[in-house]
């Protein structure tokens, strides 16, 4: 461990000269890493292979693929450690990131607007839901934010905040929840993630305090909860723009070669010796270095890389699977006993505008609800009997038609909505 903290604290006196500069501690924490533990080389670089093959090396056994239009929805849990009442951010703060995450990996922020005309033909939407989680992992009811008091002062990249012994608090189930610590750290370091692929227990993301979310206890120039959506790209095996090494590369094909990081605002165009157009760096994506104000993109070559690691046999697959963005499947289970009885308020609205078929159904089922565009909630799951969700998606029109011929035959579960807006039903798929 000694070696792990001498290792960061080396790369933390390189940088802590210059000023509000944004500071990600990520490929340095596997950089420690890998000087700790040398054999996680091979788990990294089998990652990497899967992502870049979307298949696996092993066949390890997982439910299922994912789909080029689904929603991936990611269970989230906030360990919020504080020592004072500056550090103890209010749930409209956390609340405030959870937007921002939403925004940005559904190319819903408003600032997108301010990308260059060069680079928006590339712009991406990773299609990728995050939600305070409504159900822990004993499958009782929560908030997904989860606080404890510390009598640590600060945290350091050692992983401290992931351990009772050190202050901190443990990892929900890594497989089914994105754990983010939110803690004060060491000297002006903003944050960083564990990359896939490291050890269950650590698995997540670690953001200061005063840099989550976009309202509240915040400091500029990282005010715009950019710095989770940073590292939250990491987390789902993103590499900076610039490959983190002179004119390197981040294994996407359509963001340009830089020669380094940007820090604070750029002016477009930002012309390197390795740029290889006239339109030079992309400053503005979310794997730069630059301001919260100054970012406002992925590309779709990162989007299909983050979605790469969600593929049958992917290193994050498991979160297919994961409910716990839906608070009714708390307590009682995954599902009701009879799915088809369940009418909460306004229910008799959605059973009179929603229909399933066919039924039983070999390939393709259409699901119709002239009401989907009302609901305050638009979310179509699909679980089998085990209560393991096996589809996801958005409802923005009356008709959506889904492929199914990738499930296996027998009964299926349909829930739309949530809250007062929930309709559910079952189908036979053959």
């Amino acid at each position: 461990m000694k070696s792990f903290l001498l290792f960061f604290f080396v790369f933390l006196t390189g940088v802590l000269n210059t000023s509000a500069q944004r500071i990600c501690g990520s490929s340095d924490y596997k950089a420690a890493l890998l000087h700790v533990d040398p054999s996680l080389n091979e788990v990294f670089q089998n990652v990497e292979k899967q992502i870049a093959s979307v298949h696996s090396r092993n066949g390890s056994v997982v439910s299922r693929d994912t789909t080029a239009s689904e929603i991936i929805n990611i269970p989230v849990v906030i360990h919020l450690l504080y020592k004072n009442d500056a550090e103890n951010i209010s749930d409209a703060q956390i609340k405030s990131q959870i937007d921002a995450l939403n925004n940005d990996f559904n190319f819903l922020n408003t600032d997108r607007a301010n990308t260059p005309d060069a680079f928006k033909a590339f712009s991406g939407n990773a299609r990728i839901k995050f939600c305070l989680a409504q159900v822990d992992p004993q499958g009782r009811r929560t908030t997904g934010i989860n606080r404890k008091y510390t009598n640590t002062g600060v945290f350091t990249p050692d992983d401290g905040m992931k351990m009772v012994a050190k202050g901190g608090v443990a990892a929900w189930d890594s497989k089914h929840y994105l754990n983010i610590w939110v803690c004060k750290l060491t000297s002006r370091s903003l944050g960083y993630a564990t990359p896939p692929g490291a050890s269950a227990d650590k698995d997540g993301v670690v953001i200061a305090y005063d840099v989550f979310g976009t309202v509240g206890n915040l400091r500029a120039p990282f005010n715009k909860g950019r710095t989770a959506t940073h590292e939250v790209g990491h987390w789902l095996g993103l590499i900076h723009i610039w490959g983190d090494t002179h004119c390197g590369s981040d294994q996407v094909d359509d963001t340009p070669t830089q020669q380094s990081y940007n820090f604070g605002c750029q002016s477009f165009p930002k012309i390197s010796t390795c740029s290889p157009n006239k339109n030079g760096d992309m400053f503005m994506n979310f794997m730069d270095f630059t301001n919260d104000a100054c970012m406002n993109m992925f590309t779709t070559g990162q989007v299909n890389r983050m979605r790469a690691i969600f593929a049958k046999n992917g290193i994050r697959n498991a979160f297919l699977s994961a409910f716990a963005c839906d608070s009714t499947l708390a307590q009682n289970g995954p599902l009701p006993e009879q799915a088809d009885d369940v009418k909460p308020i306004k229910i008799v609205e959605l059973l009179s505008s929603t229909k399933v078929y066919p039924s039983p159904v070999q390939t393709v089922t259409t699901i119709e609800c002239k009401v989907a565009t009302a609901l305050s909630v638009k979310t179509m799951d699909i679980f089998n009997t085990l209560g393991v969700k096996v589809y996801s998606t958005r409802l923005i029109q009356e008709k959506t038609i889904i492929n199914l011929s990738n499930l296996v035959a027998g009964i299926y579960f349909i829930h739309i909505g949530d809250g007062q807006d929930k309709f559910t039903t079952r189908i036979i798929k053959q």
